[in-house]
C-alpha cells in the first residue's frame, strides 16, 4: 500500500497541465495532498503549502508522489537530487511515469539502504487476456476527447460521484496513473502490450448487474497522432453503451503537436460513434463535457449554450457546474 498523506512533487513543470497527476490528486483526494514541492522554474501551483522535505516529513507526509506527467514519462536528471534526499529523509516515492523508478539503479540502491519503498504505478500487475468481443452484462460509459488532457478523467469521476450521491450503482474504472493513485486500483493502459490493451479493458469492466454503470476513464484522443492507439483499445475493449464527448475550447493546437488543430465536436462524435458501433451497435453519444477552466462565468455559460443548441445534446462543465445532466442522460438510455 502507498502510505498517505502525500507530498506532491511538481518538479520543474513548465505549466499547470504538465502537473496533471498532482492536480487530479489535489482535486479528488484532497485529504491525501498535504503540500507541494516545487523546484526553481516550476510554473505549476496546486495552491497547497510549499514545503521542503523536512517540513513535509515533520507534518506527517510519508510518500513523495511525482505529480508531473511529461511527454514520454521520463525521470529528469534535475529531479534526481531531490528524489535521493527524499529517500534519505524517510519518504517512499510513488511514480506513474513510463521511466520506472525500479529501473533507476541509483534510486533502488538508496531506497534499499534506507529501508524505503519505490512504487511504480504504471506497471501492469495482471496477465491480461486478448480481447474476445463477447458482450458483457451491465452498462458502460466512456469519455472520449478532441485532445489529450481535456477532462476525460474528471468527467468520469464527477459522474461517478453524482451517481453514488443518488444511490445508483456505479464504478469509476481507472485506466491511467492519476486515476490509479486516486482510487487505488485500475489498469495502467498505456503500459500494457498492444495486443492485450483491449483485453485489459474487458478485464477491468466485467459482467455486472443490469443497472450498474462502469464509468471508464478515457485516454488520449482518436485525433492525436501520438496517442490514438490507447483510445481505440478503450472504445473496442470497453464496448461502451454511452459516449461522452470531452473538449477544451481555448486551445489553438493539439497538446504537444503545434502542427495539428483540434477536431470539431461533430467530427469527434461521428468518428468515435462509428468505431464504437463495431463492438456495440447500440452505443449512443449522450452528452458533452466542456472544460471551461480558462473561461469566465459568462463566457462559459454562453459557450455551453451554443454547443448544446448546435449539437442537440446536454453540454456542461461537470467539475464546475456538476454532472447531474450527464447522469440524467445515462438514465434516459
Amino acid at each position: 500500500m502507498i502510505q498517505t498523506p502525500y507530498l506532491l512533487f511538481l518538479g520543474d513543470a513548465p505549466d499547470q497541465l504538465a502537473a496533471k497527476v498532482a492536480q487530479g490528486i489535489r482535486d479528488w483526494r484532497p485529504e491525501y495532498a498535504l503540500g507541494q514541492y516545487r523546484m526553481d522554474g516550476c510554473k505549476a501551483d496546486m495552491k497547497l503549502p510549499d514545503m521542503n522535505l523536512a517540513e513535509a516529513h515533520a507534518a506527517s507526509a510519508r510518500t513523495l508522489v511525482i505529480g508531473v506527467a511529461n511527454r514520454g514519462g521520463v525521470i529528469s536528471k534535475k529531479w534526481k537530487e531531490v528524489l535521493h534526499t527524499a529517500l534519505e529523509q524517510g519518504f517512499d516515492i510513488a511514480s506513474g511515469l513510463h521511466n520506472l523508478l525500479r529501473d533507476e539503479h541509483d534510486l533502488v540502491e538508496t531506497a534499499q539502504r534506507h529501508g524505503r519503498t519505490l512504487h511504480d504505478v504504471r506497471v501492469p500487475s495482471v496477465q491480461y487476456p486478448i480481447a474476445n468481443g463477447v458482450k458483457r452484462t451491465g452498462k458502460r460509459c466512456l469519455a472520449v476527447g478532441t485532445d489529450c488532457s481535456v477532462g476525460k478523467m474528471y468527467t468520469a469521476l464527477a459522474m461517478d460521484k453524482e451517481m453514488r450521491d443518488r444511490g445508483l450503482k456505479a464504478s469509476f474504472r481507472a485506466t491511467g496513473q492519476t486515476g490509479i493513485l486516486i482510487t487505488g486500483d485500475g489498469v495502467p493502459l498505456d503500459a500494457v502490450i498492444a495486443d492485450f490493451m483491449a483485453g485489459s479493458v474487458e478485464y477491468l469492466t466485467p459482467d455486472n448487474d443490469a443497472d450498474h454503470w462502469d464509468l471508464i476513464e478515457g485516454q488520449g484522443s482518436l485525433f492525436h497522432v501520438s496517442y490514438s492507439g490507447v483510445t481505440m483499445a478503450l472504445i473496442h475493449g470497453g464496448q461502451p453503451d454511452a459516449l461522452i464527448l470531452c473538449h477544451e475550447p481555448t486551445r489553438d493546437h493539439m497538446r504537444g503537436l503545434p502542427g495539428y488543430q483540434l477536431p470539431s465536436l461533430e467530427a469527434l462524435r461521428d468518428t468515435a460513434l462509428n468505431l464504437a458501433k463495431v463492438a456495440n451497435p447500440a452505443c449512443q453519444v449522450v452528452g458533452i463535457s466542456v472544460n471551461t477552466q480558462h473561461m469566465g462565468d459568462e463566457e462559459a455559460t454562453a459557450y455551453l449554450a451554443e454547443v448544446e443548441a448546435r449539437m442537440g445534446l446536454p453540454a456542461v462543465d461537470p467539475f464546475r457546474h456538476g454532472a447531474g445532466r450527464l447522469v440524467d442522460a445515462l438514465a434516459a438510455i
